[in-house]
């Protein structure tokens, strides 16, 4: 499962962005502006990242902790979407430029291979979340072709003119929640059989 993601985007170039795309009028919550504005190159279980709501005044924005605690301890970092309604839930969009997969190296090293996967026609998307104790989980469901290759699961993907209807559910769930169409991702190998590979 994806246990580490990525933004290279400044906060404050996206949050221009988002009203060039036409998104609604953003504001962070409480007004309090956080110190973490920066790029996050590696965000991993338990970090904070940006995160979205929206409601009748627009999105609103904060930093929230990846992965509430499960009932046995273990972090809550993917949610399955399959066979739920998320109707009553508290949900997000998290801002992000790429994910990480792991699969098994064929030499007999110990560090996994390491894929990254991006958007394919955008710089950037939206991953679909909800909140509990206050901390956000990432949404999974069935892997669509791209990721089919690497992992039997894939985290929620949503192009940014697309977020929208995950925080308003203007379309039904199972039409938001779904695997991401062939050729939307693409993907590049970071670590083959414990080999850094080039840029």
């Amino acid at each position: 499962m994806c246990n580490e993601f990525q933004r290279h985007k400044l906060l404050k170039d996206a949050i221009e962005e988002f009203d060039r795309r036409g998104l609604p009028l953003f504001r962070w919550k409480d007004g309090l502006i956080p110190n973490m504005l920066d790029a996050q190159p590696a965000i991993r279980i338990r970090d904070s990242a940006f995160v979205v709501r929206g409601d009748r005044e627009g999105l609103e924005g904060t930093m929230m902790t990846w992965a509430w605690p499960g009932p046995r301890g273990a972090p809550v970092f993917n949610f399955r979407s399959e066979g739920r309604d998320f109707s009553r839930s508290d949900r997000v969009l998290v801002l992000a430029d790429g994910f990480i997969e792991h699969t098994s190296p064929a030499a007999a090293v110990k560090l996994k291979d390491r894929h990254l996967f991006t958007m394919a026609a955008e710089p950037w998307f939206w991953i679909a979340g909800i909140v509990r104790d206050g901390c956000f989980s990432l949404l999974t469901t069935a892997p669509g072709p791209d990721v089919a290759p690497y992992h039997d699961r894939q985290i929620v993907t949503l192009a940014p003119s697309e977020g929208m209807a995950w925080l308003n559910l203007s379309q039904p769930e199972r039409a938001i929640l779904r695997p991401s169409p062939a050729g939307s991702l693409q993907v590049r190998t970071l670590r083959k059989d414990g080999v850094e590979q080039p840029v």
